[in-house]
């Protein structure tokens, strides 16, 4: 089994199964990865970048795939993407209003989620489970629904107090994680929080639901896990190439090392396996 193919790399596709599905998305192809397992794959950077949103070429790819002008321009590349609790929308500053009452007044959830340790996240509502999959989670437990990205990420800023927010992506490529009963460790952190939460709760009462869902559990297309992590960098290293040994979050994990198909949106790229 063998393929060949080239154009701009996107995030790979992922869908729930056992263990989880990954599609590799180049130019207008799908090329479903967990069969290449254990083959030989090589990547070719073709030296061009392409803005994710208007297509113009680009030296330098900025928030994962666009060029400087839509960066500065867009209202998905703005600071309160990563960070919702400082959604500027009600002062009438947002880069794109139609974009975020698209967007972010839509139902959010929080969650906490398991891909190198308890962590505290948050999600729309219809990227569960797809986030916590591109996250490398093996396990995540929805514990509010909201109806705005600016109110989760208020109860996210309550709840990081006691529970990190961050992944340590190291452990995480390397399957260094241990599982953990993500009901015990949301009944602690909710108890621990009670107080800013009653606050929260009693100005947002119409607006917050405590969730009470089932765990979620997920596993990883796989032959071996690495003992050490190395970093493939397209932009230093034009041609990488190795045994795929597994596929975890938006990374291919080789032999050779690791490489973050995510980071590399709209590379113009040839990528063969055989």
């Amino acid at each position: 089994m063998s393929f060949s193919a080239s154009g701009h790399l996107k995030k790979m596709l992922v869908t729930q199964g056992q263990p989880v599905n990954y599609s590799l998305r180049i130019a207008d192809e799908e090329i479903e990865l967990n069969n290449y397992i254990g083959k030989r794959l090589k990547i070719e950077s073709k030296n061009e970048i392409r803005c994710l949103h208007c297509q113009r070429k680009t030296k330098t790819s900025f928030n994962q795939g666009y060029c400087f002008p839509c960066f500065k321009a867009l209202a998905q590349c703005d600071r309160c993407i990563m960070s919702p609790e400082l959604c500027h929308f009600a002062q009438g500053t947002c880069r794109e209003p139609t974009w975020g009452e698209q967007n972010c007044f839509q139902e959010h959830i929080v969650y906490l989620a398991n891909s190198s340790g308890v962590k505290v996240g948050i999600t729309r509502h219809n990227q569960v489970p797809v986030r916590w999959m591109d996250q490398g989670a093996i396990s995540a437990l929805p514990i509010f629904s909201v109806k705005s990205r600016y109110l989760s990420g208020l109860i996210e800023v309550i709840l990081k107090e006691w529970v990190a927010d961050k992944t340590n992506w190291r452990k995480m490529l390397k399957h260094d994680v241990i599982d953990i009963d993500l009901c015990a460790e949301r009944d602690r952190i909710l108890e621990l929080a009670k107080e800013p939460l009653q606050k929260i709760e009693h100005e947002y009462a119409d607006q917050i639901s405590y969730l009470d869902e089932d765990i979620w559990h997920f596993d990883y297309p796989n032959m071996a896990w690495p003992a050490k992590i190395k970093t493939h960098n397209l932009d230093k290293e034009p041609v990488v190439e190795g045994i795929l040994q597994a596929i975890k979050g938006q990374y291919l994990i080789l032999d050779t090392g690791c490489i973050n198909i995510r980071k590399y949106s709209s590379y113009n790229v040839s990528i063969s396996a055989e």
